[in-house]
């Protein structure tokens, strides 16, 4: 049997593969550890059923109870130093060779180093570490022998030299004889004996305080966590967490992890599959849409598992701002939600984690409908720090009761969280370059009727240049009118016909007078030049980097449509010669989407508006019931999601703004024979 390979089975094994690779990215980044199913918090009833110790485990006393007994026997900690005795044999052979010092003075100073060096002289650092761990005492190694000496007792270089000069010269200076060279350090630091000495002291104090044993009654329904209960609700947490899983346990905690995240993106594959189908068909869009969570995810992670920091400060909100900006506000929720609720299994505390982010990701949907503006993502940042901050303090309040159980550095976690979010403009600007999408900033910048594209063609071919202009005026309006995209309308609309840079004589806009001259061509080959713009167009925009949607519009403002002019001329002047349709027809393809139908129908309606001997109510009626109608007629719109009811809005659309621009009035009735002589 033979298998057919198909390009649609080829796109759905591709789509598969991003879900199974997404899965298992998921599952990888979260932790492999025995979760602890009950939320707890002081003072507050216990939620649950009745509770009692599934094994024996040690109550663990609290981090401020162990760092308060630690202080405490670290008081009685003693670092080791090391005496180094050829310290002093080195510098009193030094001072005794030295000439410039007098026998009598030498005699003294000697005896006055020994003395130093007999107490021992230390470093400053080495000082200042001990003073800033009280430190009484420290164990000094001399030879074989160790002794206790007070901490207090040591000489710094500073201090000698200030023995020296208290007791042999009485304050005197003694800079002349450079005394400060025969003192050093001779007390050297062990590092290592002094932190086992330590490791050995906090290894006195206990973890735990008692244990619970397997079958002991913990807490029941209803119950107040007090002081005591939290304590072993603590610590049954922290050793359920620990404790190493069984073979058996540890591959069903496995099989159920994978179960929970790939549920999680099935839910996300089935919304994609039923309500945004044109995203679940195209793998960049599916693979953006994926990156999108599990980088989301693996930033929580990270967080999570391998700093203290909050997990606030992760910018969830940052995901809905991206994913609403190249598609819609539902998907962007969507998206959050999945991503949200991924994040839940490995947060402290997962029902505050869900609403305040589910909040930020509402806010941040509703509050940022496009982006055309730095001052919108500055507005939306602030809206979302407010909703974190809001919601936060509701939590606290509903679950505490108490405003002192606010901590108030989760607020300066709101505001960097926020201020991240500002990051999101850089980041917009990566993806359209990596997935070839396109914003609204990227639209408001080619909009712009004086970027260097759009100003040579002004220059180049300033009739249709004009024309452009009141094509993407009139197509503005007409998409507002359908919901289209207003952005995309006009941006293609300005586009359209920059092909005419190549030629721009040809065309009769941009001729003085009533010289042609294609009129002194065969009809084919003017029809050819005509049809010509079309593809030269596409390769202006091509070189000057103009994204595919833009080009779209140069492709199939014309569809498949015939050169009207010299096709009719020819018939009328050849009527018994075979005509070559193709040599007079546009290439395409037809227009494809809302926003290039629009533009083809604005396109024809605005040009033959232009060739009309009177611009009256009625003729400005007839042309645009008539254009669109051919139009339609000729199958321009069959791949285009527009209905009919679209068409008639953007007719009266057209009718209406025609008017207004050709200045329409009413006509003045004349004035009958009769009634003038009679007036006589």
């Amino acid at each position: 049997m033979k298998i057919r390979i198909t390009k649609r089975g080829l796109r759905d094994t591709l789509h598969i593969g991003f879900f199974v690779l997404a899965v298992a990215l998921v599952f990888y980044l979260l932790p492999q550890k025995q979760r602890f199913r009950y939320q707890f918090d002081k003072n507050r009833p216990w939620q649950y059923e009745l509770l009692t110790s599934p094994y024996d485990f040690p109550i663990l006393k609290s981090e401020e109870r162990l760092k308060k007994e630690r202080d405490s026997v670290m008081l009685h900690y003693a670092p080791y130093f090391r005496k180094n005795d050829d310290v002093i044999v080195e510098k009193i052979d030094a001072m005794s060779a030295d000439n410039n010092i007098d026998a009598s003075t030498k005699i003294l100073l000697k005896e006055a180093l020994q003395e130093i060096y007999r107490r021992g002289i230390i470093g400053i650092e080495d000082k200042t570490m001990l003073d800033e761990m009280h430190c009484r005492n420290v164990f000094v190694i001399d030879g074989i022998k160790t002794q206790t000496i007070s901490a207090n007792s040591f000489f710094t270089n500073k201090s000698a030299y200030e023995y020296l000069d208290s007791m042999l010269f009485h304050g005197n200076n003694l800079k002349f004889l450079n005394l400060g060279r025969f003192l050093t350090s001779n007390l050297i630091y062990d590092k290592v004996l002094s932190e086992k000495a330590k490791e050995d002291l906090l290894a006195t104090v206990s973890l735990s305080e008692g244990m619970v044993q397997k079958g002991e009654r913990i807490i029941g329904p209803g119950e107040v966590v007090d002081e005591t209960t939290f304590m072993i609700l603590s610590s049954l947490k922290n050793h359920t967490e620990r404790q190493e899983l069984s073979k058996n346990k540890e591959y069903v905690m496995i099989f159920g992890e994978i179960v929970f995240v790939t549920g999680i993106l099935l839910l996300f594959a089935f919304y994609l599959l039923l309500f945004r189908p044109k995203i679940a068909t195209s793998s960049k869009n599916l693979l953006f849409m994926l990156i999108m969570v599990v980088s989301m995810v693996a930033l929580a992670a990270l967080v999570v598992t391998h700093t203290s920091w909050s997990i606030y400060l992760v910018p969830f909100a940052l995901q809905p701002i991206i994913v609403r900006i190249f598609f819609d506000s539902r998907t962007a929720l969507f998206t959050h939600i999945i991503t949200i609720l991924l994040v839940s299994y490995v947060v402290p505390a997962p029902l505050e984690f869900i609403v305040l982010q589910i909040t930020a990701g509402m806010t941040a949907v509703s509050s940022l409908k496009n982006l055309t503006q730095r001052s919108q993502l500055v507005r939306t940042a602030s809206l979302i720090f407010l909703s974190y901050a809001f919601m936060y303090t509701a939590c606290v309040l509903m679950l505490k009761g108490d405003f002192l159980e606010i901590e108030w550095k989760t607020y300066i976690n709101f505001l960097l969280n926020s201020f991240m979010l500002l990051f999101a403009y850089g980041l917009i600007f990566l993806f359209e370059k990596a997935f070839g999408f396109l914003s609204d900033i990227t639209l408001v910048e080619l909009s712009n009727v004086n970027n260097k594209l759009l100003l040579r063609f002004a220059e180049t071919a300033p009739g249709t240049f004009q024309h452009s202009l009141q094509v993407a005026n009139l197509a503005t309006e007409a998409a507002k009118s359908i919901n289209a995209n207003v952005l995309l309308t006009r941006t293609g609309a300005l586009y359209h016909d920059i092909g005419k840079m190549e030629h721009p004589m040809y065309f009769t806009e941009n001729q003085l007078g009533n010289n042609n001259p294609l009129a002194q061509k065969e009809f084919e080959d003017a029809a050819k030049i005509i049809i010509s713009h079309v593809a030269d167009g596409v390769k202006i925009a091509e070189k000057n980097d103009l994204p595919s949607q833009v080009i779209d519009f140069i492709r199939t403002h014309h569809g498949k449509s015939k050169t009207r002019f010299f096709y009719n001329s020819f018939k009328n002047k050849y009527p018994d010669r075979p005509i070559n349709e193709e040599a007079f027809s546009y290439k395409g393809p037809l227009p494809n989407t809302k926003e290039t139908a629009v533009v083809m129908m604005t396109d024809a309606v605005e040009a033959t508006s232009k060739s009309l001997p009177e611009h009256s109510e009625e003729s400005i009626d007839k042309t645009v019931e008539k254009v669109i109608d051919n139009q339609i007629a000729e199958g321009a719109f069959k791949n285009a999601p527009i209905t009919f009811r679209h068409i008639e809005q953007v007719k009266a659309v057209f009718k209406e703004k025609l008017k207004n621009i050709y200045h329409v009035r009413i006509s003045y009735p004349e004035l009958e024979k009769k009634q003038e002589n009679n007036s006589k």
